[in-house]
């Protein structure tokens, strides 16, 4: 009796463990760049593509990093380079110089696991004054998914790869069910149970390159409470704002994208 009490101590004792997994996951992010859209300011000038001074050293593809925290019921993203503006400088007959000038606003999402919303946090500093924003969105995951029998490791996880149809095309989705929470790097592409590791549609994806199970303190993945609610489109019409008084600051020297 004495054995099965303990066994069953020993249970209740793991249980909270599993449940209150935390940790990191670090994604590579791969997006094919549609140069039509991009517009750069040269010397104060603004140039899209096909203008002489357009750029001629711009990739075709973009490649950054996105980190994760998970903890609880919450889930923290934030990439490298976010919102990161580039200054392009060139001389009569020179070369373009190109750098980076910083960032107009600091952004970050944190995904609500329990209540599957995208919470979107941005923060914007002017005149000695900060001020945060937050915006919420349902996610909505896309249906229709069709499980295949391949599988394989990624980032030392068993994964299982599914064939979604997203943005018009078949996007090749794997997941694993070895960690303990629900979340896809694309909210789109949540599956109903697991984590997804790996995204790949034709022009972009987003693939686990290390995941560390570990402590995670729980501020660092809660959202902001005293930040100030908008809507979708205010949000858009405040890092436009933050935008445009970012390049006026920036001056006729130089731009970004």
């Amino acid at each position: 009796m004495k054995k099965l009490l303990s066994m069953i101590a020993l249970l209740f004792a793991a249980a909270p463990i599993f449940a209150q997994t935390s940790g990191q996951i670090n994604y590579e992010v791969v997006r094919k760049i549609d140069q039509s859209r991009l517009r750069f300011m040269v010397n104060g000038e603004e140039v899209k593509q096909g203008d002489p001074n357009f750029p001629t050293d711009v990739p075709d593809t973009r490649t950054i990093g996105q980190k994760v925290l998970f903890a609880g019921n919450f889930v923290r993203e934030s990439r490298d380079e976010e919102n990161m503006m580039l200054r392009v400088r060139q001389e009569p007959g020179g070369i373009p110089q190109t750098t980076n000038a910083g960032r107009p606003f600091e952004e970050y999402v944190v995904i609500d696991i329990a209540s599957q919303k995208v919470l979107t946090f941005v923060t914007v500093s002017k005149d000695k004054e900060t001020r945060t924003y937050k915006t919420e969105a349902p996610i909505e995951a896309t249906s229709g998914w069709q499980l295949t029998q391949q599988t394989k490791k990624i980032a030392g996880y068993s994964c299982q790869k599914a064939i979604v149809n997203y943005h018009k095309e078949p996007y090749s989705v794997w997941f694993t069910t070895e960690l303990p929470f629900r979340y896809s790097p694309v909210p789109a592409l949540t599956p109903e149970k697991g984590v997804v590791l790996l995204v790949e549609g034709s022009r972009e994806q987003f693939r686990a390159t290390k995941v560390s199970t570990g402590k995670v303190d729980d501020k660092a993945v809660m959202p902001d409470m005293h930040a100030e609610s908008v809507s979708q489109e205010q949000m858009t019409d405040i890092r436009q704002r933050a935008m445009a008084d970012f390049h006026q600051k920036m001056g006729p020297g130089g731009g970004g994208i």
